[in-house]
């Protein structure tokens, strides 16, 4: 199985790596409000899951098809670049990814940064899925990718985040497309089934206060746990890295920052 296709901006001083990892039917070139000012802090990895962006393979080509399976794809192309840990930026389906690599390489993630966090299927989208399993077969994918980005992101100033993952959804092909809508359908649920569970690093939210379909479970779940991080954008709806870039890497940068100066005194003693 081919590495996955990424990009990469080193920093000429720091040692800390943070990689960023998009959500289904985007890219790595969904971070470009980011790369300016995370460049000038850390070494940067982008990566492109299977089936997105640079990749030739997809999910539809791996024998065992699940998010464990695609987190091992990640946690390959760090020992290829001989990256022992990182920071990990999600958004989106790629905080999934993440909270899969934490779970099961948790030496490997120093801390996480989980925008748009997916966590739970609100009803009306299982409702949706459940009727697209119905029809898949008889419609073209981007119909299904185009409705679901209005109901994530219904409001005028959502549009350039809307018209971002729609744009690089098109890219994806409606066999890929439909080989990710059915392990998502089967999986997302599995990682949280103890509601107990601890985040085995440190872990910030991010959230916009209009992600009207997963910001209620993520309030209700972690609002009053003092081990994790919540911040809420006003005024911002599931891609909040885009729609309030300015907020998003200022919040993240220095979320990122405070965990490196904790390691650092932690090593010094």
């Amino acid at each position: 199985m081919e590495i996955l296709h990424h990009k990469i901006f080193s920093h000429s001083a720091s040692k800390e790596w943070v990689v960023l990892v998009h959500g289904i039917g985007g890219s790595s070139s969904i971070w470009f409000k980011q790369i300016k000012e995370y460049r000038k802090h850390f070494n940067l990895l982008l990566v492109d899951l299977p089936g997105h962006g640079g990749n030739k393979t997809g999910l539809k080509d791996m024998e065992h098809q699940s998010f464990e399976a695609i987190a091992d794809r990640v946690t390959d192309l760090l020992d290829h670049l001989g990256i022992k840990q990182a920071h990990f930026v999600g958004v989106s389906l790629g905080t999934l990814v993440i909270r899969y690599i934490a779970r099961f390489s948790p030496e490997r993630v120093a801390s996480m940064v989980l925008g748009g966090s997916v966590e739970r299927i609100h009803p009306p989208l299982v409702l949706l899925a459940k009727l697209v399993e119905g029809i898949k077969h008889f419609i073209p994918y981007m119909w299904v990718y185009r409705l679901v980005a209005w109901i994530l992101m219904p409001k005028e100033h959502h549009a350039e985040a809307r018209k971002t993952f729609i744009r690089e959804a098109i890219k994806l092909g409606q066999r890929e497309f439909f080989c990710w809508y059915r392990v998502l359908h089967m999986e997302v649920n599995k990682l949280f089934t103890h509601e107990k569970e601890q985040h085995p690093v440190p872990s910030i939210y991010i959230m916009g206060s209009e992600d009207y379909m997963f910001l209620p479970y993520i309030k209700k779940r972690y609002g009053g746990d003092k081990n994790i991080s919540l911040s809420i954008l006003s005024n911002t709806g599931h891609v909040c890295n885009i729609e309030k870039d300015k907020e998003f890497n200022d919040i993240s940068i220095a979320f990122i920052k405070e965990q490196d100066n904790r390691l650092n005194e932690a090593i010094n003693g």
